[in-house]
């Protein structure tokens, strides 16, 4: 009996049409368009509205479920995804431009370095950064022999100021030979009062010499491989757009050659522009240069003369007029806080 009712429920779930083949109902067409457009344009659960009323209530008692969530905090996390993501593509842009560039930068280098690549020479300016290079190593090598020189005479002072001290003890204890030790305390101690002085002219030199050479050279310097890299780039972005101006002219090279043509004119504009920087800096440095030598090699000269011919007035007058201080005795030993 229990296979007589299901095979009877079965004859009624499949209905059978005058040729014996399965049909669908109307019914089951509208009830398939239906669900199908509710699994499609229904609503989304953050939508959703929770009736206080029971089914059929007024409007007024539907609450929306996006305030019991949280719609601020939403709002606020899509904010802050949008935000990063933004970071993220600014970032990854830099990196391509600098991959690309670094590129372009080192095939113009070895174009250039192998005789197959042109590039950009201001021959005028190319023989100004080139003396400069040279005077500053001149200038270093004069910083590395007047700092030898302190070096030996700040010993020879030592020295003459423990020998003096030496000839004082003496000068005491030998009565008989008092005076000639005396004479000799004295000339000992008078040579190191020269001597002091004679190193403040010198150390008073070599800071200036040291200030124009590592730090207004090199400023200059700094501009000057600055302009180097500019003009680098210039010629490496020019012969790229020779090349695709070479090429076919079909409507994507087009844009390829307008896009090269603004990179072009960009790091042109930069190239010119340090150019001209260079050119303004080395006319200062070079008139900075003659000032600052022009005192220093006078002041190196007359306290030289005056400190090997004896002439302790002139070695005094050469400092106050080239305004030399000099350190009073013991000030370069540390205290004995330093010292423990």
């Amino acid at each position: 009996m229990a296979d007589s009712i299901m095979s009877k429920a079965a004859t009624m779930e499949i209905p059978i049409n005058s040729n014996g083949d399965t049909g669908t109902l109307a019914e089951d067409d509208s009830l398939e368009q239906d669900l199908q457009q509710v699994m499609v344009s229904g609503p989304n659960l953050n939508e959703t509205s929770i009736v206080s009323g029971g089914y059929g209530g007024p409007a007024g008692g539907i609450i929306p479920t996006s305030t019991i969530k949280g719609s601020s905090n939403h709002n606020t996390n899509s904010s802050t995804e949008e935000v990063s993501r933004g970071v993220a593509v600014e970032k990854l842009d830099s990196v391509k431009k600098w991959g690309i560039n670094t590129y372009k930068c080192t095939k113009q280098m070895f174009s250039e370095r192998f005789g197959r690549g042109s590039r950009t020479v201001d021959l005028e300016l190319e023989a100004q950064i080139d003396v400069l290079r040279d005077t500053k190593n001149k200038y270093e090598n004069i910083l590395r022999l007047a700092t030898a020189l302190i070096s030996h005479f700040q010993n020879m002072v030592q020295t003459q100021q423990a020998l003096g001290d030496t000839f004082t003890d003496l000068s005491q204890k030998s009565p008989e030979l008092q005076d000639e030790f005396g004479y000799n305390a004295e000339t000992q101690k008078l040579l190191c009062k020269n001597g002091e002085a004679l190193l403040g002219a010198i150390n008073f030199f070599v800071s200036s010499v040291n200030t124009l050479v590592n730090k207004t050279m090199e400023d200059t310097l700094m501009t000057i491989k600055q302009y180097e890299n500019a003009r680098l780039e210039f010629d490496a972005y020019r012969s790229d757009l020779e090349e695709l101006s070479l090429g076919p002219r079909d409507a994507a090279a087009m844009v390829r050659i307008e896009m090269a043509q603004h990179e072009y004119q960009i790091h042109r504009d930069k190239y010119e522009r340090l150019r001209s920087d260079v050119t303004i800096k080395l006319k200062f440095l070079e008139e900075n240069k003659v000032k600052v030598m022009h005192k220093q090699l006078l002041l190196f000269h007359n306290a030289i003369s005056a400190y090997f011919a004896g002439n302790q007035q002139q070695l005094e007058q050469t400092l106050i007029q080239f305004n030399v201080k000099l350190k009073p005795p013991g000030s370069d030993k540390p205290s004995w806080l330093e010292e423990q």
